[in-house]
Parts: structure tokens; C-alpha cells; sequence
């Protein structure tokens, strides 16, 4: 799956012309931590996947499902867009972070308000 986003992520950088720094400074992370995320030494994708996904105009299951793939021998295209379990587990787990996020936020938002 990491090796999957990782692709991905260079072919999408690639297309719009974008340098490994121009995307990391967009993410708010170094050259050197964007670039082990391209080259799927790391998983830390997941916490940037919003920020990615605006970058490039894309929805998160965009950058999760197989792309095409091409049989070279009789040059017939199969579709793969398909989620794995564990692909499946990843989503899971991304949207149950960002209802924590957001319950977090109200809670500090309320304590931001309890002191004015």
C-alpha cells in the first residue's frame, strides 16, 4: 500500500511540475521527510493525506485505489480499483483521526471560551 500512495504521489508531483521541495514546503515538512514519503520508506503520508489530496485536486480514494494496469501481451487494460482489507483498515483509521481531531477541537474551543 505505501509503495502504491508513494508512486503516486511522485507520477502526481511529476505531472504538475512540482519539485520534491516546492510539495514539502506545502506540507510543512522537509525535502528529506517528503522524499522518504515518495519513496515509501515511511508511512507518514497518511498524516499529510488532506493537505495531498488539495494539493492536487484529488479525493483520498483517488490516491488509495489501484490504478489501470495493462496487459503487454494482448494490450488489454484491467481495472483494479479495488480496496484491500488493510487498505480499507487505513481509511477506517484516517476518518476515526479526524473525528478525534474534531472533538478535540470543540473541547478546546469550549475552554478557549470558558476563559474570556
Amino acid at each position: 500500500m505505501n509503495l502504491l500512495v508513494a508512486k503516486k504521489l511522485k507520477k502526481l508531483r511529476i505531472q504538475k511540475g512540482f519539485s520534491q521541495e516546492k510539495v514539502a514546503d506545502y506540507l510543512q515538512i522537509s525535502q528529506s521527510a517528503y522524499n522518504r514519503i515518495e519513496h515509501g520508506t515511511c508511512h507518514s503520508w497518511v498524516n499529510y493525506i488532506n493537505a495531498i489530496c488539495n494539493l492536487y485536486n484529488i479525493k483520498p480514494e483517488d490516491l488509495l485505489k489501484r490504478e489501470e494496469v495493462t496487459d503487454p501481451l494482448n494490450s488489454n487494460v484491467a481495472k483494479e480499483n479495488f480496496c484491500t482489507s488493510c487498505d480499507i483498515k487505513l481509511i477506517e483509521q484516517y476518518e476515526l483521526r479526524l473525528k478525534e481531531k474534531d472533538a478535540y477541537i470543540v473541547l478546546l474551543e469550549k475552554m478557549i471560551s470558558n476563559y474570556k
